[in-house]
């Protein structure tokens, strides 16, 4: 059934955030800080892991990195666009309609706690190639292993954040879905170059998002998605990065 991997990754952060405000409530709020930290520190890591994979390489026995100019460029262009276009505003701008509209209007936190997990669930190839393999093959293999990291992000991020993240399941649904739907066009466009280039720039910006979990929000990581584009239009330039 093409489209089932979109529906299985909707419900899974749809569940994680129902589990997340249960437990959530169990918790001080030193201790929901505390987890926020954490929740923090582990995406840092987990992008710093995806972002190492795609600029560190090993030669002769031997560790050598490239790519620099590459994240250098995507971002510096990426964030001009993006901060022209004010992508951040139109993020928070649903939020706060999503907050108005769900009764969620004393919720103080529900707009940066929706963003944030939007962001973190949203960029990077899985999401992407998945929605991909779903759409031709009918193969919500790669959707399904992304759902259980989902999850536990979303389970971890509304204990600790708000129940404004479980939220961010509308945005999957909506891009996995497009994507799905526009697979065959999609295809031929990503590249094994490309999709290496998308997964390194995504895993940068969801550095960015962990920095704002652990220092507070310091980055507008929303108005640098337009990085994640140039990062499949770079991998059709004649230029090696």
């Amino acid at each position: 059934m093409m489209g089932l991997g979109t529906l299985i990754n909707t419900a899974a952060i749809i569940l994680g955030g129902i589990a997340g405000h249960f437990t959530g409530k169990l918790f001080k709020q030193e201790q929901q800080d505390a987890l926020n930290k954490a929740c923090g520190v582990s995406v840092l890591f987990i992008a710093i892991a995806g972002a190492m994979e795609g600029m560190l390489k090993i030669e002769e026995n031997r560790i050598g990195s490239g790519r620099s100019m590459l994240v250098v460029l995507c971002l510096a262009i990426g964030t001009m666009i993006g901060e022209l276009i004010g992508i951040e505003r139109t993020f928070e701008s649903f939020g706060e309609w999503l907050k108005r509209k769900t009764g969620n209007s004393e919720d103080k936190d529900f707009v940066n706690a929706f963003v944030t997990a939007s962001l973190t669930v949203c960029i990077g190839a899985m999401a992407i190639v998945g929605a991909i393999q779903d759409g031709i093959l009918s193969d919500p293999s790669t959707l399904s292993v992304k759902a259980v990291l989902d999850f536990i992000i979303i389970a971890v991020m509304t204990s600790s954040l708000g129940k404004g993240s479980a939220f961010s399941a509308i945005p999957v649904f909506l891009f996995e879905g497009s994507v799905t739907f526009l697979a065959r066009l999609i295809s031929p466009i990503m590249t094994d170059l490309a999709i290496a280039y998308l997964s390194l720039i995504g895993s940068v910006l969801i550095f960015c998002v962990g920095i704002n979990l652990v220092w507070g929000k310091t980055i507008r990581v929303a108005n640098m998605l337009p990085a994640v584009l140039l990062a499949v239009l770079a991998a059709y330039l004649p230029i090696p990065f």
